[in-house]
Parts: C-alpha cells; sequence; structure tokens
C-alpha cells in the first residue's frame, strides 16, 4: 500500500497558488520614523524652512518659503536597472499663480523632487530630473530648466485642483531619464527636495511623505 501522506501532498501542492515575489524597496527619506539621517542643505537664495512634522500617518517633512530657495539633498547610489521606480508623496497649500515656468522668472515650484546623475569630470555631464507641482503647464507636460540645460522638468501635478490634499506618484526613472536626454541611465547619485519662491518672490508651505525606490 503507498502511504497516504505523501499522495495528498502529491494532489495538493500544484494546487498551491504561487507566492507573490516581494519588491525590492531603497529608503531614501524615511520621514515617518522621524529619520533627516544623510539630508544635506543646498541654498540657492536664503534658506527655505525644513523641519519634521506631524502628518497623517506620521510624521512628515514640512517646507515653508517666503521668497528663498534652499533644498535638502541626499547622496545615495540607486541602481536603476535593479529599483528604478521612484515613490513619494506630497501635499501643497496652494499653487504659484500667473507664471511661465519656462522662464527664469517663472522657475519657481511649492514642492519639487528630483534625481542626479553625477558624471563627466567637474560634473559637465551631470544630468537632472526634476518632478513639479506646475502652476500653469499640465501634468505630463516636460520642458528644460530655463537656467541650464542639464535638468528637464517634468508636471506630475498641476493648478489647484489638488491642493490641501496629499498626492502620491510612482515614477519610473529610468524611463523618464531616457526620454528626457536620450541616454540609458542605469544608477543616480542624489535625491533632494525644494520648495522654492525666489525667482517671483513668492511664498508656499508644502509637505513631503516618504521617499524610496522600488523594483515595481
Amino acid at each position: 500500500m503507498r502511504p497516504v501522506l505523501p499522495l495528498l501532498a502529491a494532489l495538493l501542492l500544484p494546487a498551491l497558488p504561487a507566492l507573490p515575489a516581494m519588491a525590492e524597496t531603497v529608503p531614501v527619506g524615511m520621514f515617518s520614523a522621524g529619520d533627516l539621517a544623510g539630508w544635506e542643505d543646498k541654498s540657492f537664495k536664503g534658506q527655505t524652512q525644513y523641519e519634521l512634522a506631524p502628518g497623517p500617518a506620521g510624521t512628515v517633512l514640512q517646507a515653508s518659503t517666503d521668497g528663498m530657495a534652499s533644498g535638502r539633498f541626499k547622496k545615495i547610489r540607486v541602481d536603476l536597472a535593479r529599483t528604478p521606480v521612484l515613490n513619494w508623496s506630497w501635499k501643497i497649500e496652494a499653487p504659484y499663480r500667473d507664471i511661465d515656468e519656462s522662464t527664469k522668472v517663472g522657475d519657481d515650484f511649492p514642492v519639487r523632487v528630483y534625481v542626479v546623475v553625477e558624471r563627466g569630470l567637474l560634473g559637465l555631464r551631470t544630468r537632472a530630473i526634476n518632478y513639479v507641482w506646475a502652476s500653469a503647464k499640465p501634468p505630463g507636460s516636460r520642458w528644460p530648466n530655463p537656467f541650464t540645460g542639464q535638468a528637464m522638468m517634468l508636471a506630475v501635478d498641476s493648478g489647484p485642483a489638488k491642493a490641501g490634499a496629499w498626492v502620491s506618484h510612482k515614477r519610473n526613472v529610468r524611463d523618464d531619464l531616457r526620454a528626457a536626454f536620450g541616454d540609458d541611465v542605469t544608477e543616480i547619485h542624489a535625491v533632494a527636495v525644494m520648495t522654492d519662491g525666489d525667482n517671483g518672490g513668492r511664498r508656499a508651505r508644502a509637505w513631503y511623505g516618504d521617499i524610496f525606490f522600488s523594483s515595481e
């Protein structure tokens, strides 16, 4: 007589569903844990104020500017072949009004998250893509930064419709860099956030949630 348990196991195992593979993640900004380790300051004009503050599901990074422009950045190598998807959430009090973001005087955003690729001697081939909450340009718009051709702007939100609410995003950075610059970039070297109003003397308050990369 054949053993019963091995026979039952042979019959049942093929019917068990396969477990989904766990998505790989790379943490960048774990603000919900009150963690600002590794984040440095970069000032362009004065100081935007950044501080950890209570949010709807833990701590968030609050930013406020009154005609100032400084950002927080974190140097981190991320393999875009393994984890190409940037995940983040943000909230703004209100968008800027009556500006043209493609001009130098209009290059202000209540929130922006951007990634930096450092390449070339003295950074001459450095590339950056800025994900922004635009005021006039519709979501999906892409345009060169008016100050440098090494950076591309990409509007993922626009206007007042979602102001005051948390908005979450997922972007395939490898695909976006390829579309913006024509290169297949497989590694980024820094991530930054900035709330700025220096070019037009604008005022804003905004909030950033956790930032991380994932495989999908």
